[in-house]
C-alpha cells in the first residue's frame, strides 16, 4: 500500500508547472553552476565523448581535459533517465498527451500532416527508413541533422548552452547566437517550411 502523501506528491509533480515555478528553478540551477564555475550545455557532451574515445589523436579540437567535463555527461544522462521516469511514472491525469496549440494543429493539417489529438510522439510520416531515400527525406533528416549538429558546434554551443548558460554568464556571443537561432527559426517556419511541404 502506497502512503497517501506519496500519491499526493506524485500528483503534484505530474501536473504541468507554470513558468513562474519552472523559471526560478532554472535560475537557481544556473546560479549554482556559475557559483562553481561550470557552464551548462548539451551539445558539448558530443565533444567530450569523442575526446574520451581518443579523437584527440586525429584532431586538435578534441585535445582537452575531457575528464573535467564529466559532470556535464551526467546532466545529459539525467535528462535521458528523467524523461523516461517522467513518461513512465509521472504522466498527468490525462496521460501522455501532446499539448499542442490548435493553431499549430490546424497549420500542420493544412500541409497534409495527419494528427490525432493527444498522439505522442508527434512524428511526421517522413521520418521513416523508406522516406530517408527520397530527396525530401535526405534534405530534412540528413541535411537538417547536419546543420543542427554543425551549427551547434560552430556557434560554440546549442540553444540551451547559449540561451540559458551563456546569457546567464553575460556573454555577448551568446546574445548574438540567440538572435541567430531566432532568425533561423523564423526563416525556417515562414519561408523554408512552406516551400518544402507545400511543394
Amino acid at each position: 500500500m502506497v502512503p497517501e502523501f506519496l500519491l499526493q506528491l506524485k500528483d503534484l509533480i505530474s501536473q504541468p508547472w507554470p513558468w513562474y515555478v519552472a523559471g526560478p528553478m532554472i535560475a537557481l540551477i544556473m546560479f549554482i553552476l556559475l557559483f562553481f564555475g561550470k557552464e551548462f550545455g548539451m551539445s558539448a557532451n558530443l565533444r567530450v565523448m569523442c575526446a574520451a574515445d581518443g579523437a584527440g589523436d586525429m584532431a586538435d579540437f578534441f585535445k582537452f581535459d575531457w575528464q573535467s567535463q564529466g559532470w556535464n555527461l551526467l546532466v545529459a544522462l539525467g535528462a535521458v533517465f528523467g524523461g523516461y521516469l517522467a513518461a513512465t511514472y509521472f504522466s498527468g491525469p490525462d496521460g501522455n498527451v501532446a499539448h499542442i496549440s490548435s493553431a499549430t494543429v490546424e497549420s500542420l493539417e493544412s500541409r497534409g500532416f495527419s494528427f490525432e489529438n493527444g498522439e505522442v510522439p508527434l512524428v511526421p510520416e517522413f521520418y521513416t527508413w523508406a522516406a530517408l531515400f527520397t530527396w525530401k527525406g535526405l534534405l530534412i533528416i540528413v541535411g537538417g541533422g547536419f546543420l543542427v549538429g554543425f551549427g551547434a558546434r560552430y556557434a560554440g554551443g546549442c540553444t540551451s548552452g547559449h540561451a540559458i548558460s551563456g546569457i546567464s554568464a553575460l556573454q555577448i556571443a551568446s546574445v548574438y547566437a540567440l538572435i541567430g537561432f531566432f532568425a533561423g527559426g523564423l526563416f525556417m517556419t515562414y519561408v523554408l517550411f512552406p516551400f518544402i511541404f507545400d511543394a
